[in-house]
């Protein structure tokens, strides 16, 4: 039976675990990895949280796993991984992809508004000179 978004997101949100600001910088300051999983244009128009690893969405499997030709060596199966994206939706289903290729601890943190408005550090937009 096909699957709607909806179902989809309902299904990753009972795996993967929402985190707060507070609790992210603190998992973060133990060693986890902050993951944007915007594309290349959000980042130039909005910025970034300071310090995230960004890699889009599109690209994830590719660089998450260690068999791959473009693994991306941040990425370890025993790394806990705090991901956002713009509003949460493509961080839940990037987090319940990750738990599926064994990674054991991912969690959702929403999106760079709830990052910054919970006090986190971000980069300003790039200046297009517009």
């Amino acid at each position: 039976m096909p699957q709607s978004l909806a179902d989809m997101l309902e299904a990753a949100r009972s795996v993967v675990p929402a985190i707060s600001v507070p609790e992210a910088q603190a998992k973060i300051e133990a060693g986890a990895m902050l993951l944007d999983v915007r594309d290349a244009p959000e980042l130039q128009m909005h910025g970034r949280a300071q310090g995230a690893h960004h890699v889009p969405r599109g690209m994830l499997e590719f660089r998450a796993d260690a068999a791959s030709p473009f693994h991306d060596p941040e990425f370890r199966t025993d790394r806990p991984v705090v991901l956002y994206c713009a509003s949460g939706g493509r961080a839940v289903l990037a987090a319940k992809l990750l738990k599926d290729m064994g990674f054991a601890e991912v969690y959702n943190l929403g999106g760079l508004k709830d990052w910054v408005e919970g006090g986190g550090p971000a980069s300003a937009p790039v200046d297009r000179g517009m």
